[in-house]
C-alpha cells in the first residue's frame, strides 16, 4: 500500500472501511468484503446532513467516525483495475460538503493470527459547520425524524444501518438505544 495521501488516486488495489451506508449500499465493484475493527474512532450520529438525508433548513443526521473508542464495520478490497474509478466515485459520494477527512487507517481483520490492512476511511471533521458533536437523545431523534434529502429519509438510513449491523452480528449499543427510542416516541 502506498503512503500517498487519501485524496490521491491509489496506484493499485486498496481497502475501503465502511461503517454506515457504504456497508449496505456499496455501489462500486469490490473483490473482497470482510468484517473489520478500527481502533481510535467510534460510529456516531454526529454529522448534520444538509444534502443526502436532510436540507439546510431541516437537517437530518448521519454517521461519522468520531474520535475515541473502536468501531466494527466492513472493509472492501478494491481491485487495481477498478481502483481509480472507485476512488473517484467514493470521494464524490463522501466528500460532497467536506464534512469528512479521508485518512488511511489500520483496520484489524478477525483471524487466528492478528492481521490488519490499511484502509481508506472517512472521519468526522470537527471543524466543519455540519459537525454536530455528541447529540442528546432528543436532539438526535428530532433530526432523524425530520431529515429527508436526496438520498431519502434519515429514518430509513438509521434503520438500514442498524439492520445491516445486526445481520453481520455487529452490536452497536448506542445505535440500538436510538432505534428503541424511535419506536417508543
Amino acid at each position: 500500500m502506498s503512503a500517498a495521501p487519501p485524496n490521491d488516486v491509489p496506484g493499485g488495489a486498496f481497502w475501503l472501511f465502511a461503517y454506515g451506508s457504504l456497508m449496505w449500499r456499496p455501489d462500486f465493484p469490490f473483490t473482497t468484503k470482510r468484517v473489520a475493527r478500527l481502533h481510535g474512532y467510534h460510529r456516531a450520529l454526529c454529522i448534520q446532513s444538509w444534502t443526502y438525508r436532510g436540507s439546510p433548513s431541516t437537517p437530518g443526521v448521519v454517521f461519522g467516525l468520531d474520535r475515541g473508542g473502536a468501531v466494527n464495520g466492513i472493509v472492501y478490497r478494491i481491485g487495481a483495475v477498478d481502483a481509480a474509478a472507485v476512488h473517484a466515485q467514493v470521494m464524490a459520494r463522501e466528500m460532497v460538503s467536506n464534512v469528512y477527512r479521508p485518512v488511511w487507517a489500520s483496520c484489524q481483520l478477525p483471524s487466528s493470527v492478528s492481521s490488519s490492512v490499511p484502509a481508506l476511511a472517512f472521519v468526522a471533521d470537527r471543524q466543519n459547520p455540519q459537525y454536530a458533536g455528541r447529540l442528546g437523545d432528543d436532539a438526535a431523534l428530532k433530526l432523524i425524524r425530520q431529515g429527508h434529502g436526496q438520498g431519502g429519509a434519515c429514518l430509513d438510513y438509521v434503520l438500514n444501518t442498524h439492520r445491516h449491523l445486526a445481520e453481520l452480528g455487529i452490536q452497536d449499543r448506542s445505535l440500538a438505544r436510538i432505534v428503541r427510542l424511535l419506536g417508543d416516541k
